[in-house]
């Protein structure tokens, strides 16, 4: 029987596997797992790319990227070849599920879920994410509530700098910042009786990228350091506390709902997708090559003869020279699927320096939405199933790297995330088995009682109603 009024509370725990919360650091979050105790839980199977910006929107929107229009981080303005822009909250082409609950009158707060800036105006509260610019003002709607949520911080709690060296530091500001996000939190649900109160913490997924290597011993860059080998239980020990905090803070009539976007895992290597597409002729640079790690974008290319060029990141973004597209193309749009097929068996016989296999799967966009919207890539691909990151960077001399070309990294991001639901009116430990992403939205709509709108592609989770 449902409660009369449903009530949900929504731990966004970013880049969080089944094996680190289930397993690995179980033991130092004894609140959590108390939590996870009384919950119907399992694996949640992300989207493609396994990236924050689009996951997040897919969870609560109930589609995939395409039909989103995001495709990742960064996005190639159209007509360009080396302009990109930050999706950002008004990019998403569908709403998020605190939007089609606040039309309904329902009173919600959302704290920092990307994409979410600039902050959209919602029948309560909504304060920005970790896109937030450094010099913006504009991170909390209304913006009368800015001074208050400036005061209960004490300091900066969108994110740190992470790709940097001096580990160190970058602890000391994770640490502050999680402390800071859920004092805002926790400030925010005494405000008011909220029918829906969202909180995404972007920690975690700073901490693997930052430290991974420090806390696995199965790492291929594991590191002898006094000075972080705890740090990974120190964390999730930390996070412990600030959840635990703010569960005590909630009634027992209100329902939990902890998930996390994708999950994390050790970074194998870096494939130079561009030194590929250079070696194999299907790019020209206009000149002798650059100083290594040089981006793309800075380096003088001969258009009049380059076909695919690439962009870096979890995944390869490629794009094709297409004639009547782009300023200066010359692949016939008639080509393209001969291109792409082309594409996919020359990039079949990848190794790694070891000589290891290096597998790529290689798919359109068409392939995997069932709309394409806004300005996605020709092709995407993963290599070694997104172990490997992609180098959009030129100049290295050589197809792999053993790091990230844009800084200290020790990890990236894996397909399988987490699914924890505590229902008052259930309160009994249940395996969900593997859920689907696309699936979260339209499962927390059925639960309001709320209709599922009919561009929603995902289905309730039936073993959550």
């Amino acid at each position: 029987m449902l409660p009369a009024k449903f009530r949900l509370v929504v731990v966004g725990l970013d880049s969080v596997s089944p094996d680190l919360l289930y397993r690995r650091f179980a033991p130092v979050m004894p609140r959590m797992g108390r939590l996870l105790a009384e919950s119907a839980r399992g694996t949640l199977r992300t989207c493609d790319p396994p990236i924050t910006v689009p996951a997040w929107g897919v969870m609560f929107s109930g589609v995939d990227p395409g039909t989103l229009g995001l495709y990742g981080f960064r996005h190639r303005k159209p007509g360009s070849y080396d302009q990109m822009y930050i999706p950002n909250s008004g990019t998403p082409r569908r709403p998020m599920v605190w939007e089609t609950l606040s039309r309904l009158g329902y009173r919600v707060a959302v704290l920092g879920m990307p994409p979410g800036y600039p902050p959209p105006a919602v029948n309560g509260v909504s304060i920005s994410d970790f896109l937030t610019p450094a010099s913006a003002t504009d991170f909390v709607n209304p913006v009368a509530l800015r001074p208050e949520i400036e005061s209960v911080a004490g300091g900066p709690f969108f994110d740190i700098s992470f790709r940097v060296e001096g580990r160190r530091k970058v602890a000391d500001e994770l640490f502050e910042m999680t402390r800071r996000r859920w004092r805002v939190a926790r400030h925010l649900w005494k405000k008011e009786p909220w029918d829906l109160f969202v909180i995404h913490d972007i920690g975690p997924d700073r901490l693997h990228h930052t430290f991974w290597k420090y806390f696995d011993a199965q790492h291929p860059r594991h590191p002898s350091d006094p000075e972080f080998a705890s740090i990974g239980d120190d964390f999730y020990r930390l996070l412990d506390a600030e959840i635990g905090s703010f569960l005590d803070l909630i009634g027992p009539d209100v329902s939990v709902l902890v998930v996390s976007d994708h999950g994390s895992q050790a970074m194998g290597g870096c494939f130079c997708v561009n030194e590929w597409l250079i070696e194999q002729g299907y790019l020209h640079l206009a000149g002798p090559p650059p100083a290594p790690g040089t981006p793309l974008e800075k380096t003088p290319i001969d258009w009049a003869r380059t076909r695919v060029w690439g962009a870096g990141g979890y995944y390869a973004r490629l794009f094709f020279n297409v004639r009547g597209r782009e300023p200066k193309g010359i692949v016939d749009p008639g080509d393209v699927p001969a291109l792409v097929e082309e594409l996919r068996s020359r990039l079949s016989g990848l190794h790694t320096p070891t000589g290891a296999a290096l597998p790529v799967r290689l798919f359109t966009p068409e392939e995997v939405y069932r709309e394409v919207q806004g300005d996605p890539p020709d092709l995407m691909a993963y290599f070694d199933d997104a172990r490997w990151r992609s180098a959009g960077s030129v100049g290295h001399g050589r197809l792999c790297l053993e790091e990230n070309d844009t800084g200290p990294d020790d990890a990236v991001h894996s397909f399988d995330g987490v699914i924890a639901f505590r229902d008052p009116a259930s309160p009994v430990g249940t395996d969900l088995g593997e859920q689907q992403i696309i699936d979260v939205a339209p499962t927390i709509l059925s639960r309001y009682g709320v209709g599922i709108p009919p561009y929603v592609q995902g289905r309730p989770i039936r073993p959550l109603l």
